[in-house]
């Protein structure tokens, strides 16, 4: 079940970036030319989006996919290219609006529905794969994990989603990004190391049948986010 915490911080969520940072969003994940420092943002994000995208079957046929935390979209339209059926769901519905606009007209086999709303309701269905690529790293470590569990309950295969891995140099850049003007800033994220969030995982009721695999940090500039992979027994 959502805590309070999940749900205040869900709030501040959805008023950043369907109201503050839309704009800056939206050029950030186009093809728009961007500053230095919202550039190694971008290609970080594209290797991030590369190897979650790689940890998920190649063949996606037949496979039934959730997108938690989509964005604009750029994931769901990769995973339906590959042959998924997308549901592409996220709290700000002007980013949704913007995913839906930049949809191709053309996904062959696979298809995307996308949603406005909360990764946890269970009217979304089953899923094989879940992937939450920086949505959850603005929530404590203990939230994360009630995320995981209730997106466990309704995955059949894997879920694949980042965290902020705590670093000393990751915690200088947030300290300097404080400086930025407010429309480049997040609300802050809450940075776990891997070991801890791993024994998190290991105690958390509804993951005792789920099993950490594959990791991988990717660095860019103002750019670190650190990829897992859960897979069920």
């Amino acid at each position: 079940m959502p805590t309070a915490t999940y749900t205040e911080r869900k709030g501040q969520l959805e008023t950043y970036f369907d109201r503050t940072a839309v704009d800056a969003w939206a050029r950030l994940t186009s093809d728009a030319p961007v500053g230095r420092i919202r550039a190694t943002v971008r290609a970080g994000r594209d290797r991030m989006r590369a190897t979650l995208l790689d940890w998920l079957p190649a063949d996606l046929s037949g496979r039934r996919v959730l997108d938690a935390g989509c964005g604009t979209g750029a994931l769901a339209v990769q995973a339906a290219l590959r042959g998924a059926e997308v549901v592409a769901i996220d709290i700000s519905p002007t980013l949704v609006k913007l995913a839906s606009e930049r949809l191709p007209g053309d996904l062959g086999v696979g298809s995307i529905r996308f949603l406005v709303g909360d990764m946890l309701d269970r009217n979304l269905g089953r899923f094989d794969h879940v992937v939450a690529m920086d949505s959850l790293i603005h929530y404590r470590a203990a939230d994360v994990t009630r995320v995981l569990a209730g997106l466990a309950g309704r995955t059949d295969h894997s879920i694949v989603f980042t965290f902020a891995p705590r670093t000393p140099a990751l915690s200088l850049m947030h300290a300097v990004g404080k400086f930025f003007p407010r429309s480049d800033r997040a609300p802050a994220i809450e940075p776990v190391s891997e070991a801890d969030l791993v024994a998190l995982v290991g105690r958390e009721n509804g993951l005792e049948a789920w099993r950490p695999g594959r990791s991988l940090r990717i660095s860019s500039g103002f750019y670190t986010s650190q990829a897992l992979e859960l897979s069920r027994l």
